[in-house]
């Protein structure tokens, strides 16, 4: 510090200064959730932005799990009145093929001369965001910042001190600083005293607030030079921020655009794309360099769904899709693997080992901190896990494991399926308990794939179950006659349903209530989606597999969407997700839109099946929105406002999944087959796979009938008494008592060799749980 440099005063809302009037202001929401692109620093920084209609929104910090902004605006003054930059402008980004460094230039159709030029990028060594801007066609700019920090934008208190922006809440600060400087400075309550309000009142900034405590808050700087560079940084307090403000504007803006280039540069140049045209090729990639950002800096390997909040501008919730889903989470970084990045997917798998719950499931959904969000339980997402373990091991990665480690988290999440299976608390949407194909076949390739690192009672237990839930998946999840409302529609003796609520008979009949919908009752037969698809995916039956080309000719038939991008497709019939009729936010209930997501699981089985999958690509493509990132839904209906049909339709975007689906698409088509089918489940399924020899009856998945010359095992998670007798189910002959045995996986059994079992017609039984009877008689008919 020189003689003549101003002491730094301490950094704090000064409680004399004037504050801002209409304390707390409006109810605080957050913005759209349609990105225009995301970007984040590979180094030290550890910020994640988004930009939507031209503007940065939100913006994430420390990890990416957090957000901390809800936008970065600016109003432009001039001799004639001012300018919302965001509002009254249109935008074009200017593509950057080496690293997630976003370009943006506004212009005004009233004004030719006036043009807004902006960048924005992370610093690679700061916790803080660079905007550099360049203004055109004289005007004063202003910079209006919201935060949202701690992921709300309630009780924060922003303030101006020592020509700098702050805000603070809980343990979280920011600090605005700008390199030429600001003139006035003003902190407000939005919609009430806020520089926008300002401006709409006065047609020029008249306020200069110094504090607003307590309530939904907004900043606003006047820039006092035409052009400059913002940094606006993050700490736990607002000293720290701004020393990450000061830090990032002491180098010159252009040394670190230099740097954070070159390390993204580096990552970029070990992709290996697959095969495909230049478009095909730039969006590939794009979406790795998305998927990369997603990951965040704070706690490695932990990839988030999207840096979005679903129709956030309807809502304050926390949570939005800033959070890992282990499912979204283990698809990323398949895609990532795919592309030649295995260190990316290696750093994933360990995060996920580290994040496994004490019981072997992973939750339905956590912070990158581990902290679950929701408490559902989704069995795919713990047999994910399982696919990619298997998938690294038959890649030969696996040795950057401990053994032990890979043993114990195998054990337990094949222990958590075993117990909990078939049914799944939630299926993959989220929505309905029940077993599907879809899950279903999923832990069944997981089974197969644990069994390396299991012991040997393990393995071969956990090949048993799989053989018989492989035996029993289209009885609990394909449909004919009676129970198969549109095969006759259809042509078609028989398809896979999209869920059962009960793994036993007659699942057609079964009835699911479709919970977005305000409790729409439908019968499971006449409900269908794509969900089969990974069936094909996994390895457990074949393309050309009658039942799989039949129900494609359902799903063709009920859930195509033919929109002007091409070929799109809904999650099933009734969906209540998406916007209402009018293009509204979705609050509860909505209608379904079509996913481009779908349209490469929809790809997928052209391919697998010898057509080609490249309308389906082609659907992905142009679906996308300005700046190529691929939406959670299009719009399917007229134009209305700013939706186009076949166009984002203002949910999530980016969705991280569908990026990565795009990159196995491809994939696939280069090399003929399905980038995450295992070899093990492949040589032992694909070609009908071996018979099983023991069914396993468990409450919640009944058997009713036996097979000639398998045997019977009946199976709880507690000790149990097992009262039996065999012949009519009006007189047990032969009554007798069995105690269960305990067996792997924390199960408990009581075995009827197939032997046994031939010398009767049926079985009668009931259970006995220390003192107390079920209350139910069981009886199973046994084959001849």
């Amino acid at each position: 510090m020189t003689p003549s440099s101003p002491p730094l005063s301490p950094v704090h809302p000064d409680p004399h200064a004037p504050e801002a009037p209409g304390r707390p202001g409006l109810t605080p929401k957050w913005t759209s959730s349609a990105k225009d692109a995301v970007t984040g620093a590979l180094g030290g920084g550890r910020v994640r932005a988004a930009v939507g209609y031209g503007v940065v929104n939100e913006v994430y910090w420390p990890s990416s799990g957090e957000p901390q902004v809800r936008d970065l605006t600016f109003i432009l003054k001039t001799a004639g009145g001012w300018v919302d930059v965001k509002r009254d402008c249109t935008y074009t980004l200017t593509p950057c093929k080496t690293g997630p460094l976003i370009g943006v230039t506004h212009v005004h159709a009233d004004d030719p001369a006036f043009k807004l030029r902006l960048e924005i990028m992370p610093s690679i060594e700061n916790d803080s965001l660079l905007i550099d801007y360049a203004l055109e066609g004289g005007g004063t700019l202003y910079a209006l910042l919201a935060p949202h920090l701690a992921d709300s934008g309630a009780d924060n208190t922003a303030w101006v001190q020592d020509g700098m922006l702050y805000a603070t809440r809980g343990d979280a600060a920011l600090a605005m600083s700008c390199s030429g400087g600001y003139g006035g400075m003003s902190a407000g309550f939005v919609g009430v005293s806020d520089g926008w309000q300002d401006f709409a009142q006065h047609g020029q900034m008249t306020w200069q607030y110094a504090r607003a405590e307590g309530g939904n808050v907004a900043l606003m700087g006047e820039l006092k030079t035409a052009s400059g560079t913002l940094a606006l940084a993050f700490a736990r307090h607002a000293a720290g921020a701004a020393i990450h403000a000061r830090g990032s504007l002491q180098r010159p803006y252009a040394q670190q655009r230099a740097e954070f280039l070159e390390n993204w540069t580096h990552w970029t140049g070990r992709l290996q794309l697959p095969a495909g045209s230049d478009e095909e090729r730039d969006r590939a990639r794009l979406s790795a360099q998305v998927i990369r950002v997603h990951e965040g800096s704070d706690f490695s390997g932990a990839i988030i769904a999207s840096l979005s909040v679903p129709f956030g501008q309807a809502h304050s919730d926390l949570g939005g899709y800033h959070l890992v889903w282990p499912r979204d989470m283990v698809e990323a970084a398949t895609g990532l693997l795919a592309v030649g990045q295995p260190n990316d997917t290696l750093r994933s798998l360990n995060y996920l080992l580290a994040a496994q719950s004490p019981d072997g499931h992973w939750p339905q959904n956590l912070y990158p901190n581990g902290e679950p969000f929701w408490s559902g339980d989704q069995l795919d997402e713990t047999a994910f896990v399982l696919l990619l373990m298997g998938k690294l091991r038959e890649e030969g990665l696996d040795s950057a494991f401990r053994q032990e480690a890979l043993e114990w988290a195998a054990r337990r999440a094949a222990g958590y399926i075993a117990r909990h299976g078939p049914l799944s608390q939630e299926d993959r949407w989220e929505e309905n308990s029940g077993v599907t194909a879809y899950t279903l076949g999923i832990m069944i390739a997981a089974l197969v794939a644990a069994v390396p690192w299991l012991e040997p009672e393990q393995a071969d237990y956990a090949l048993a179950l799989a053989d018989d839930w492989n035996a029993r998946l289209e009885g609990w999840c394909y449909v004919t006659g009676d129970d198969a409302p549109l095969a006759e529609k259809y042509g078609v003796p028989g398809y896979y349903i999209r869920i059962a609520p009960q793994a036993g008979q007659n699942p057609g009949r079964q009835t699911v209530e479709i919970g977005n919908t305000g409790g729409l009752t439908v019968q499971a037969g006449g409900l269908v989606s794509l969900d089969f698809g990974y069936l094909v995916r996994v390895g457990l039956r074949r393309a050309d597999d009658p039942r799989i080309r039949d129900t494609l000719k359902v799903v063709d038939g009920e859930l195509r969407y033919d929109s002007p991008v091409g070929p799109l497709y809904y999650r099933y019939q009734h969906d209540g997700y998406g916007n209402t009729a009018d293009g509204g936010p979705y609050l509860g209930q909505g209608i379904g839109r079509a996913w481009p997501l779908l349209a490469g699981e929809r790809a997928h089985l052209a391919l697998l099946a010898g057509e080609s999958p490249d309308p389906y690509i082609g659907a992905m493509l142009h679906s996308s929105g300005p700046g190529g990132l691929f939406p959670e839904q299009v719009w399917d209906a007229p134009p209305i406002r700013a939706f186009q049909p076949g166009k984002p339709a203002g949910s999530a975007m980016p969705l991280v999944w569908a990026h990565a689906e795009y990159l196995k698409l491809l994939w696939a088509r280069e090399h003929g087959q399905a980038y995450e089918a295992l070899a093990a489940v492949k040589e032992r399924y694909l070609e009908g796979g071996p018979p099983p020899k023991i069914r396993f009856w468990r409450t919640d998945s009944l058997s009713f009938e036996l097979p000639a010359g398998l045997s019977l095992w009946i199976e709880d998670t507690r000790p149990f008494t097992l009262s039996f007798g065999f012949g009519a189910a009006a007189v047990w002959e032969g009554v007798q008592e069995r105690e269960a045995q305990a067996g792997v996986f924390g199960l408990w059994r009581v075995e009827f060799p197939a032997q046994e079992l031939s010398r009767h017609s049926a079985l009668n039984f009931t259970r006995r749980y220390g003192d107390g009877w079920e209350g139910k008689d069981h009886r199973v008919k046994l084959g001849e």
